[in-house]
């Protein structure tokens, strides 16, 4: 095999992600060999490798591991990093879900409702792959109501100055006096709550019930589910339309004609 990072080959391991693997690398949670792993540091797969005190690839008798894809509707208060700094309830001590499974992406402490987990690192890594504007829905409750310029500015873009950019055009729908659907295409750190708040707004519930094609549906707070097999092929299908047009889009015009 030949010599890739680190983060990957504990991704294709379905460990988890490669975002996540750069977490545990350098929290000294990964180790080659029996010394502590480095950032970007490349591997075979003939090593010795530990992550978190458990055995990776050929340390851990190269057995192929089997897909999993889990629907969860995480509860407000539990947090979806790995690590421990947080001193707060994990999501996988919520579901403890026999084999090991990471979050795909986050979803904020005070945030609630469709979370995806998998053993899949390619797969988490195309779904929150940030240019591939996946559709994400929520649901979100705000302090008082609002107007139809607000919900003009949401749907138009904001700016929000603490992360110096401005969010893409959005799907905002309102639900009532001081609740709204919106559909976002990207995943800026806390985005709908930034936005909100950019606009004079606190946002008291926030809940998340669609990403892609996988609806969280009538899930109960703290359950978890398997992805149906036709909500895995449409997942599947949509992520290679997704990747054809990101290709299209970098090919050179000459190549196009």
């Amino acid at each position: 095999m030949e010599p890739i990072r680190l983060n990957k080959y504990l991704s294709e391991q379905g460990i988890c992600s490669r975002r996540e693997a750069d977490r545990l690398i350098e929290a000294g949670k990964v180790t080659i060999d029996g010394r502590k792993a480095g950032m970007g540091e490349k591997v075979t797969g003939e090593e010795t490798i530990y992550c978190d005190g458990k055995p990776v690839g050929k340390t851990a008798g190269g057995k192929k591991v089997k897909p999993v894809l889990l629907v969860v509707n995480k509860p407000r208060g539990i947090v979806c990093t790995t690590s421990d700094k947080d001193r707060a309830p994990n999501v996988l001590d919520l579901i403890k879900y026999p084999t090991r499974v990471y979050p795909v992406g986050r979803l904020d402490k005070d945030s609630e409702g469709l979370l995806l987990m998998t053993n899949q690192g390619e797969l988490a890594n195309q779904i929150i792959h940030a240019g591939s504007l996946h559709e994400k829905e929520y649901l979100v409750t705000v302090d008082q109501p609002f107007n139809a310029a607000f919900l003009k500015k949401m749907r138009e873009g904001v700016e929000l100055k603490e992360l110096g950019v401005t969010t893409r055009p959005c799907q905002v729908e309102a639900t009532g006096a001081k609740s709204f659907k919106i559909i976002l295409t990207q995943g800026l750190n806390r985005q709908i709550r930034r936005m909100c708040g950019e606009l004079g707004y606190r946002v008291v519930t926030l809940k998340r019930i669609r990403i892609m094609n996988i609806h969280l549906g009538k899930l109960n707070t703290g359950d978890f589910r398997k992805v149906t097999p036709k909500e895995w092929e449409e997942l599947e299908w949509q992520l290679e339309q997704a990747r054809e047009e990101r290709e299209a889009e970098l090919e050179p015009e000459a190549e196009r004609e």
